[in-house]
């Protein structure tokens, strides 16, 4: 009795342990299923962390566009994956391989550490006076304000007078109100193209600043400013203008998608910053920032205050062509009132060219219809007004004005050593004031692709090449919020007024017509960084109807009907360089610590935990040694009943037979099993595929082939040598009475599949993947193709991700499962080395139809 109750005890320990007590078959048949589920959970968790490794991969390599939030909810889903992984194979062999954890927090510790950003200076002051900035204190106060400070201090030309609220205050105002957490939650957890999903994330985001309490100190300080910037507050109203880190750069200017309050009252300064600040999440700006790359924590918010100047007259310079960096003359463009009309894109313009020539000359003049100008209000703070009539046709700038600003560019020019783009005000006694400076984005100019003989007509002729280049797509109007909701992928964007908002759009449309606007406006500086072709100020645009299908020729301003493929074609040359992005350098960062394998042999003294120096490599290791305990788990127990059996057969790889239950037809003793003693019907059958038709061996590779395969294996570390022993590796089946699962490499690339074949269909399945390959990428992807091609022609759900191919089918009888298994057998036999001729298109076509032909006949048998 005593006895008895000692067996029992010792049994409930071994299951609440991991362990099984000799004498006791129904806990070890009871830990073994746990086991086994343990290595089905961690296969699946290696799958899932490849593919997102692979996901990374590719998005490093640029071609589609990612943000920071994919880079941060890729290493947390990875990590997740691989510590599911480590905690299945510990289940799998308790307490061997516990430092496997110790490995994995080093490793996470080292990515989190890269994703990091650099902490605001404690002792940064809140406020900065204009006179104290220049381009020192970008960090501070922006690049905006730092340029306008470096304007003014450094240079001695006139700006307004004003204060900066610097980044250390926007950090103080984020940490004081704990937002950080609830930001960076709604950033991953969007992760979705669609726009109606991105507008209600900026409303989120946007009220959450705005609700926001801004510490006492940071209000002190920019009531301290303003007193001294005025003796009475009543003397001066405030222009306050973004000035976030990133902004005004060559690379990314951020034009217009941050916002600016014009004529704000000092009562009124501190909820007028916090709605400045929120601007950093409107719909266009995250938009920007994911298309060039920007991660969201490097942009922190500086605002410049600055005191408003009321402006006779407003506008834009450009120290050469935006579209033509060979063109070096100076382009000034310019209305009645507030320059807030010209980089709006909202109300007709003057534009003027002035010669690089001692002195400058004006060579082109072109006067709009100036109807509509920007005018301070003590209410509305800026509202429309009518120009005089009189003024409608008369140049906004004299001739000698325009000369002046010219001269100013060039100074400027000469001084940050670049082409600038400068926003400019005349007040109204005559004095030019610069209210904004940075670097001016040029591209080449892309030459006019002749019209094929027989071209229709051009439907709209005209406007201003703010974005040069062709495009094709239907047309989409847009001129509420709700017509952007429904903008669909690759549309012509047809706008009355080009305003900054609608930059949301671009990212997803193929070119951008408006009836108003010009080169100098923010829609177009944002095209022209995208790359998006765009004609601006054309005129009445009714010839352009919703859906119908154009080509839009922005070089030679028009919009043909139609698709016309000459003006679409574009040389490499003429393409816009990848622009190596700080999401990109941050992917690549994390992905060093990620991706590269470094444990190549699992036979090797080195193939140990201690070793592991990425997440690759704990995957690599958990999957490897997850099969083996599974395998071993017999031979290392007093139950030999579940050790694995080698399969004793005609066959020169080693493969490896584990009995979950029934896959037997009787109990088998010793090392080995055969054939006739396997009762594994899917078993049986994916083996009948396998010899149903012999393999006539590798395919003829050319020289060029073979030198590929031999490069490849010394450039892929994931590769051994190619001349490894052909047989060396195991191969594993895992079955049951209708169960098989068959984990197997041959030679450089990875087989797994699994299939239930029982008795109700609603249950059975069949799942196949495959992976790899010696040869270069382009081939080994091109076989994933030829076989992902094979098996839709056969009824199964493929998806093929590089060169990685997966197939699935689903509710099938026992008997179709069967056949199914059959061709899969048969192709994981025949597709061996099948990469290294996918680059010649008759070879590839004779080993399709032989298979095809082959899959026929083994269907009739």
């Amino acid at each position: 009795m005593i006895t008895r109750g000692l067996r029992w005890l010792q049994g409930i320990v071994g299951r609440l342990t991991g362990r099984a007590e000799p004498g006791d078959p129904e806990a070890a048949r009871e830990l073994f299923q746990t086991r086994y589920h343990a290595l089905r959970l961690l296969l699946a968790a290696n799958t899932k962390a490849l593919d997102l490794m692979a996901a990374m991969e590719r998005a490093a390599g640029g071609g589609f566009t990612i943000g920071m939030p994919f880079v941060r909810s890729h290493c947390t889903a990875v990590g997740v994956s691989v510590y599911q992984m480590v905690r299945h194979l510990d289940t799998l062999a308790p307490d061997r391989y516990t430092s496997l954890f110790e490995r994995l927090e080093d490793i996470q510790h080292t990515i989190d550490h890269e994703l990091a950003t650099l902490p605001v200076p404690s002792d940064a002051p809140l406020v900065l006076p204009l006179t104290e900035v220049d381009s020192h204190h970008i960090d501070a106060a922006g690049p905006k304000m730092a340029n306008l400070g470096e304007v003014a201090n450094v240079v001695g030309m006139s700006v307004p007078k004003g204060f900066v609220i610097t980044t250390a205050a926007h950090e103080r105002l984020i940490t004081a109100n704990d937002l950080q957490p609830e930001i960076d939650r709604l950033l991953q957890a969007h992760q979705t193209e669609e726009l109606d999903e991105l507008f209600a994330l900026s409303s989120n985001l946007q009220s959450l600043i705005m609700s926001a309490d801004v510490p006492r100190e940071i209000a002190a300080a920019i009531d301290a400013a303003s007193a001294r910037v005025a003796s009475s507050p009543a003397e001066i109203t405030y222009a306050l203008r973004s000035s976030a880190l990133g902004e005004d750069s060559a690379q990314a200017s951020f034009a217009g998608q941050y916002q600016s309050l014009l004529n704000v009252r000092s009562e009124h300064l501190i909820e007028s910053y916090l709605e400045v600040v929120a601007s950093k999440y409107t719909p266009q700006a995250m938009h920007y920032r994911l298309q060039r790359g920007l991660r969201d924590e490097d942009v922190a918010m500086s605002v410049g205050c600055l005191e408003m100047i009321d402006a006779r007259s407003g506008g834009v310079a450009y120290t050469g062509n935006p579209g033509d960096r060979e063109d070096r003359n100076i382009y000034l463009s310019s209305t009645w009132g507030l320059p807030k009309a010209i980089v709006d894109g909202r109300f007709a313009s003057d534009l003027l060219i002035v010669e690089r020539a001692e002195p400058p000359q004006i060579s082109d003049r072109q006067i709009g219809d100036k109807r509509t100008r920007f005018v301070l209000d003590p209410v509305e703070g800026v509202q429309r007004a009518e120009v005089p009539h009189d003024l409608h046709h008369r140049p906004s700038l004299s001739d000698e004005e325009a000369i002046g600003i010219a001269e100013l560019a060039l100074r400027l020019e000469s001084h940050f050593k670049t082409p600038v783009d400068l926003e400019w005000a005349i007040t109204t006694d005559g004095k030019v004031v610069i209210l904004q400076c940075r670097p001016l984005a040029q591209s080449s100019a892309v030459a006019r692709r002749p019209l094929p003989a027989g071209a229709p007509p051009p439907l709209v002729t005209g406007g201003v090449n703010a974005s040069p280049g062709a495009a094709t797509g239907s047309i989409h109007r847009v001129g509420r919020d709700s017509d952007a909701l429904t903008c669909p992928e690759g549309a012509v964007l047809v706008l009355e007024q080009p305003l900054p908002r609608w930059a949301a759009l671009l990212g997803r449309t193929a070119a951008v017509v408006a009836e108003e606007g010009g080169i100098a406006g923010h829609l177009a500086t944002v095209a022209r960084e995208l790359g998006v072709p765009a004609i601006l100020g054309a005129g009445l645009l009714d010839a352009l109807e919703d859906g119908l299908e154009v080509t839009v020729d922005a070089t030679g301003r028009a919009v043909y009907p139609g698709r016309i493929e000459s003006l679409l074609r574009i040389s490499d040359q003429e393409r816009p360089a990848a622009v190596d992005t700080p999401v990109q350098q941050a992917l690549r960062k994390v992905l060093r610590h990620i991706a590269p394998l470094n444990l190549l042999d699992p036979d090797g003294i080195e193939f140990k935990p201690a070793s592991c120096r990425t997440l690759h490599d704990i995957t690599r290791f958990c999957h490897e040694q997850a099969v083996r305990e599974i395998f071993a788990f017999g031979t290392e127990t007093e139950f030999p009943e579940y050790a694995s059996k080698q399969l004793h057969h005609n066959v020169p790889m080693q493969w490896w037979v584990l009995d979950l239950g029934g896959g037997f037809k009787q109990p088998v003793s010793g090392k080995y099993v055969r054939l006739e003693d396997i009762a594994c019907k899917p078993m049986l059958a994916l083996w009948d595929g396998m010899v149903a038709v012999p393999w006539d061996g590798p395919p003829a590779v050319t020289g060029r082939g073979f030198a590929s395969i031999l490069f490849e294996a010394t450039a892929n570390p994931a590769l051994a040598t190619p001349f490894r022993k052909p047989y060396a590796d195991r191969n594993y089946f895992i079955i049951s009475e209708h169960f098989i699962n068959l984990q197997s490499r041959f030679g450089f690339h990875f087989t797994n599949v699994e299939a239930l074949a029982g008795l109700r269909p609603e249950e059975n399945y069949l799942s196949f993947s495959f992976k790899g390959g010696a040869a270069d990428h382009e081939r080994k992807a091109a076989r994933a193709r030829f076989i992902g091609d094979l098996l839709a022609d056969l009824r199964f759900a493929v998806k093929v991700t590089e060169d990685v191919v997966t197939a699935r089918r689903t509710g099938l009888d026992h008997q179709d499962v069967e056949q199914s298994l059959r061709v899969v057998g048969y192709l994981l036999m025949h597709t061996r080395q099948l990469d290294m001729i996918m680059n010649e298109p008759t070879a590839v076509e004779h080993y399709r139809s032989k298979m095809v032909a082959d899959i026929q006949s083994l269907s009739r048998n």
